[in-house]
């Protein structure tokens, strides 16, 4: 922030931390719906990153979650031994390893969706109006993230 903030960037530097502070505050409740579906959080959030509908490359999914490959390589390995993805190779360059869900890791990532996306009492118990704008708002900032770059 620059010496002489505007009231805007203050405020704006205000709403970010409120965000991350909201945001931090469930990510305990999240990791134990993933515990409770035999999962580390780290599978979990492998399993949503994932498109059950088209294969993703592994190095993709490295460079998405902002580590080395070996990482995913364990992840990966974790998920292939309880049956939830499946890994191959490409038909015209088979250095390129993809991932793909199984039946049952689409089950798996629909059940934790499913359990995931179900709003807390703070959330749920606020009035329509509210709920309202801060879905107006929200999915705002939700495209503007996604079109950053640094998300």
């Amino acid at each position: 922030m620059p010496a002489h903030p505007t009231r805007s960037q203050v405020t704006a530097a205000e709403v970010w931390r409120l965000l991350l502070t909201c945001a931090m505050s469930q990510f305990g409740r999240t990791a134990s719906l993933a515990q409770e579906l035999g999962l580390t959080p780290g599978h979990a959030k492998a399993l949503l990153a994932l498109d059950p509908d088209e294969p993703q490359a592994m190095g993709t999914l490295a460079q998405d979650f902002a580590c080395d490959a070996s990482t995913i390589t364990w992840l990966v390995d974790r998920l292939e031994e309880r049956g939830l993805v499946e890994r191959k190779g490409l038909k015209d360059d088979r250095r390129v390893k993809t991932i793909a869900l199984t039946p049952e890791g689409v089950k798996a990532k629909h059940s934790l969706e499913a359990r995931m996306y179900e709003p807390p009492e703070f959330i749920s118990d606020l009035d329509g109006d509210v709920l309202e704008s801060l879905h107006k708002v929200l999915g705002g900032l939700v495209a503007a993230a996604k079109t950053d770059g640094t998300s």
